[in-house]
């Protein structure tokens, strides 16, 4: 697959899958083609060659169709309704609030806050569990832990983690945090420059991380 915006490609030759039960860490510098690469397989992009396929089917469905059959997303920003309290933003996602506090217990405690009121950490948790509520089969994370303290970090992970374990839900997770991604992921794809450079399981990157930083997350 090869992606962009008009007719400048971006992402080029992009050849990346993930199973049912499985995270992958999609990493590289900032400006590599990491989020134009979710925006496409979201449906938020059309593809400008090469295919898209979701489920073992190739789709053109936008993103509004793919998030009914299955896909869920969190984007860069979180994406919660600033003015409606905690409740009533699970309420709007169709989550019950249990299946928001098995992933996140600290919510039960803030139900009736703004949301706009709430931390960071606590909005992106949230927001996850908006996401991950709707049992979806594949989960697009771009940049979960985006100025979050490590404590948040490991907490959001954790239930990424458990989804693909219990669920079976496949997960293609953009992160910053190499090393945090690594903990939780089963395979890596590095991306550089707009393409593939390396792949792997996480124990295959963490062992060469060193040179792996060097060479691809340097920069663009």
């Amino acid at each position: 697959m090869s992606a962009g915006y008009g007719k400048m490609a971006v992402v080029h030759d992009m050849d990346l899958h993930v199973d049912g039960g499985e995270v992958v860490a999609l990493i590289g510098a900032n400006g590599a083609g990491k989020t134009t690469t979710l925006l496409t397989l979201a449906g938020d992009l059309a593809p400008l060659s090469g295919e898209v396929h979701m489920l073992g089917t190739a789709t053109k469905a936008p993103m509004h169709m793919r998030c009914r059959n299955g896909l869920g997303y969190v984007t860069e920003e979180r994406s919660v309704i600033m003015d409606l309290s905690v409740a009533d933003n699970l309420k709007l996602a169709r989550v019950a609030p249990a299946v928001a506090f098995r992933y996140f217990p600290i919510l039960e405690r803030i139900m009736d806050r703004r949301a706009g009121l709430c931390s960071g950490g606590e909005q992106q948790m949230l927001t996850l569990a908006r996401a991950l509520g709707r049992e979806p089969k594949v989960l697009l994370a771009d940049e979960l832990s985006l100025g979050l303290a490590p404590l948040i970090v490991t907490s959001l992970f954790q239930a990424i983690r458990a989804a693909a374990d219990e669920r079976g839900v496949g997960v293609l997770l953009v992160e910053q945090h190499v090393r945090q991604a690594l903990k939780i992921a089963d395979r890596v794809y590095v991306i550089s420059r707009g393409r593939i450079a390396l792949t792997g399981t996480s124990q295959d990157v963490a062992d060469q991380l060193d040179r792996v930083e060097a060479a691809y997350l340097s920069g663009a």
